[in-house]
């Protein structure tokens, strides 16, 4: 054989060889297997929400001069420059406005970090357009500050209005956003490296899911560090220290876990008529008849005109037709267990409307035929 179809021979048991490995790869992948980071967090790494009452100046004339606060806090304002207004002085003016600024600050934050801000009008303010943030303090829930904002807006709406009243409003321009536009000066105490133990807590409570999770973790330590303690906490026992805590949380978070399967359900949004069916979904044998009632009611009133020098008045005479409309749909029947694709099959055939196909779903419920949580919000 020569030798170049001996190399040839070579690389097509090689390519045939990649080709399996790959397959038998793709196979022993969990089927929608997930990150444990993405379906939980631990317990005390959460954001933090701060507030705070400040003044934005140097608007073209769209603040709120009668609003007392923007009054009081324009005060203030001159008050930490040593300036003190004369008794009976009002200082609002157009150009400035009371708002209230709101922020996140994320676990493990650290004194100096920027947070970016937004900025809302509370008074009559038009728009923030072109305004400056006045330095002033973050607050968190227990009344400290942790953190000093400051700067300019970027306000993405625009509101414009004319001589004759009529206005044009883009979006909202009373609300806007500074880009690190706070900085913080207070860590908050999470607490997590002198607890016992560190709980890891789900988004969606599940069972399954909270024992997989504890199996993950326990298999990748080769331990029993891990136990389910409910339907959303997994406590994991771990030594003392931030250090050694925070190696062996980032060790866990990254591990993959293939959550349980959603439990069936249906949605019903009985205010925009959507339905909303998961995969889960199965309907058992039943036989379904569902009609249509449409009442029309049509008033035609005729103007009866009185003979000429009859001194007679107008008249309307009221002619009504009320008609009646019952639609006799065939009925249907489901004989075995159905699954969604053949659920939406049959209603896409059925062409019945969301209001129609909640009544059918509900009647099957009742009639034991339809084994799902139906929720309507």
């Amino acid at each position: 054989m020569p030798q170049s179809s001996k190399i040839y021979q070579s690389l097509r048991w090689l390519a045939t060889i990649l080709a399996l490995v790959s397959a038998a790869l793709v196979v022993t992948q969990p089927v929608q297997a997930e990150r444990i980071k993405d379906i939980g967090t631990f317990a005390g790494l959460r954001t933090n929400q701060l507030v705070g009452y400040g003044v934005v100046v140097g608007l073209a004339g769209t603040g709120d001069d009668s609003l007392e606060y923007a009054t009081v806090g324009l005060k203030g304002v001159a008050n930490r420059f040593g300036l003190t207004l004369p008794p009976g002085v009002n200082p609002a003016s157009k150009n400035a406005a009371a708002v209230l600024v709101t922020a996140e600050m994320p676990a493990f934050a650290k004194p100096g970090q920027r947070l970016d801000i937004t900025v809302s009008a509370i008074g009559k303010a038009k728009s923030l357009r072109g305004g400056t943030l006045i330095l002033m303090p973050l607050f968190g829930a227990d009344q400290q500050i942790y953190a000093m904002a400051q700067g300019n807006l970027a306000v993405g709406g625009l509101g414009v209005s004319a001589a004759d009243g009529s206005k044009l409003t883009v979006n909202i321009p009373s609300v806007g956003r500074i880009s690190g536009g706070a900085s913080i000066e207070r860590t908050v105490a999470t607490g997590f490296e002198s607890e016992p133990f560190l709980s890891f807590n789900l988004t969606d409570a599940d069972l399954t899911t909270s024992l997989r999770v504890a199996d993950a973790i326990n298999e990748a330590l080769q331990s029993q560090q891990a136990i389910a303690a409910d339907a959303v906490t997994v406590r994991i026992a771990a030594p003392l220290g931030a250090q050694e805590r925070v190696m062996l949380m980032g060790k866990i978070e990254n591990l993959i876990v293939k959550p349980a399967d959603a439990p069936a359900r249906i949605i019903v949004n009985a205010r925009t008529g959507t339905v909303v069916i998961n995969g889960a979904v199965r309907i058992g044998p039943a036989a379904v008849s569902h009609g249509k009632l449409t009442v029309r009611v049509e008033e035609n009133p005729t103007v009866i005109q009185p003979a000429p020098f009859s001194r007679g008045n107008t008249a309307t005479e009221q002619n009504s037709n009320i008609a009646l409309d019952e639609s006799r749909n065939p009925a249907f029947e489901i004989g075995r267990r159905a699954s969604l694709a053949e659920i939406v099959e049959t209603i896409n055939s059925l062409g019945v409307s969301p209001s129609d196909l909640t009544a059918i779903l509900e009647g099957l419920k009742q009639a034991g035929a339809l084994s799902a949580e139906l929720i309507i919000i």
